[in-house]
């Protein structure tokens, strides 16, 4: 049986080598090891994540400690060393010497003799100053500074620095490095949030009602897969941030009407617009990943939603796609930095080309999705990231292109519980320091009818 550090190290190795992404690769892990305890799943997942979030301060740590040039450092031995070093500041519940030594023993596998001197040496010093090095500091701008500190990207530290302040950054910072919490979409096609409530509380479950969505709960403290609860099964819940819940309040689907989710992945805001049109009507659920939709089918089956159907397409293909619709979603792909709670790994998958490669890609998807909006139809566009190029500039710039499309104000469509999370130019925009949810950014632009519709400005308020 494989122990959970030499699964760690194997799925950290992966990550690096590849982008692939942790939650599956676990996932895959345990399937192939279903005897495995749930301890040491746990400890596999706390492994892989904790090193992924901390990636930068451990690398600044071990640099300091090796006498070898960073960049020539082989991955396997960088790979081990994190792994290792995390246990060390991180988790005081392992021994120093249990962490030393498991991975001396890992190094032996695959490493000459020399390493795994070299591993031993490194690991002891920084053992030996464990307490000292949990505080340290680095010297430099204060970027350079926050970023060791908080284990960040100089780069994003900097943007964040320009745009929030000291203040702010240092708490974005401190917050997108929290474990996430467990937050779950009540499907309301088959009970309410209250009952559902009582149910998983009757479990042993921690249960508190969302801020924002009125379906939303978060459990606390969870200890049990909740695949293997009779409610998920029954297609009562969705795994599902509260932030992510709003995107579909704001397209406001409504029985009977035909809606396209343009890129929709894995399809948890698909459900819900079905769930919102109370399966009445036609979803569509559109990816250029085959892999993705089947997973999205067989969730849609688990929530009983036949409404649903979905398409393998490329959006950005010439051919025109089947008719048009009343709503249209466009859950851009972005660089993520919202949602790094939940997925540390992005910090070291993304750089700073990257958020204009993908406003002109968010750009291009927008005008696409605009042609299949029928006049007086809904656009909604969203995104889980934090750099204004990605969220208000790809608006804008859309905006100024098409001028048959005007923004909608979401306060005229979200609960009165969002009034905090709504822009002035109306867009809903989430930030995990300030509303304790993942970072999202969502506007709503409609296509007029008629030409006079529209404010000179492009601009106006508009119920439902």
């Amino acid at each position: 049986m494989t122990t959970p550090r030499a699964m760690a190290m194997h799925i950290l190795m992966q990550v690096a080598r590849r982008a692939a992404f942790p939650d599956v690769l676990l996932d895959v892990y345990f399937k192939k090891h279903p005897a495995l305890e749930a301890r040491d799943r746990a400890f596999a997942t706390e492994l892989v994540y904790g090193v992924l979030r901390w990636q930068g301060r451990l690398d600044w740590i071990i640099d300091r400690y090796s006498r070898i040039v960073p960049k020539r450092m082989p991955l396997p031995v960088r790979v081990l060393l994190r792994l290792a070093a995390y246990q060390l500041l991180f988790l005081d519940r392992v021994p120093p010497a249990a962490a030393v030594h498991e991975a001396v023993e890992l190094a032996k596998t695959s490493q000459p003799q020399h390493v795994v001197r070299f591993v031993n040496g490194v690991l002891r010093s920084i053992g030996r100053e464990r307490e000292a090095l949990k505080t340290a500091g680095a010297e430099g701008t204060p970027a350079e500074q926050l970023a060791v500190r908080h284990s960040y990207p100089v780069w994003v530290v900097e943007r964040w620095l320009r745009e929030l302040g000291v203040e702010e950054t240092e708490a974005l910072c401190h917050a997108a490095n929290q474990v996430a919490p467990t937050t779950i979409r009540t499907n309301t096609l088959k009970t309410t949030p209250g009952a559902l409530a009582t149910a998983l509380r009757e479990s042993g479950l921690s249960v508190e009602p969302g801020r924002f969505a009125p379906e939303a709960l978060h459990l606390k403290a969870v200890r049990t897969d909740l695949s293997s609860l009779p409610e998920y099964a029954r297609g009562e819940f969705q795994v599902q941030d509260e932030a992510s819940q709003l995107v579909a309040r704001l397209v406001d689907p409504r029985p009977g009407e035909r809606v396209l989710d343009a890129c929709a992945g894995m399809g948890v805001k698909s459900t819900h617009l079905a769930q919102l049109m109370g399966n009445r009507g036609e979803i569509v659920a559109m990816d250029s990943q085959g892999w993705k939709l089947t997973r999205l089918a067989e969730n849609a089956r688990r929530l009983q939603i036949p409404c649903l159907q979905t398409v393998e397409w490329d959006l950005l293909t010439h051919d025109q796609f089947g008719g048009r619709f009343d709503r249209v979603l466009v859950d851009a792909p972005c660089t993520g930095l919202g949602v790094l709670r939940r997925n540390p790994d992005i910090k070291w998958k993304v750089g700073p080309k990257d958020c204009r490669r993908l406003h002109l890609l968010q750009t291009e998807l927008l005008g696409r999705a605009a042609e299949l909006v029928r006049p007086g139809g809904v656009l909604v566009y969203a995104t889980c990231t934090l750099t204004p190029e990605e969220n208000e500039d790809t608006v804008q710039a859309f905006v100024v292109k098409h001028g048959d499309f005007f923004r909608e104000d979401g306060r005229a469509i979200l609960p009165p519980s969002c009034e905090d999370v709504v822009e002035k130019d109306g867009s809903l925009r989430t930030w995990p320091h300030r509303h304790g949810v993942d970072g999202f950014f969502a506007a709503r632009l409609r296509r007029s009818d008629q030409e006079s519709d529209r404010w000179a400005g492009g601009e106006r308020k508009v119920g439902h």
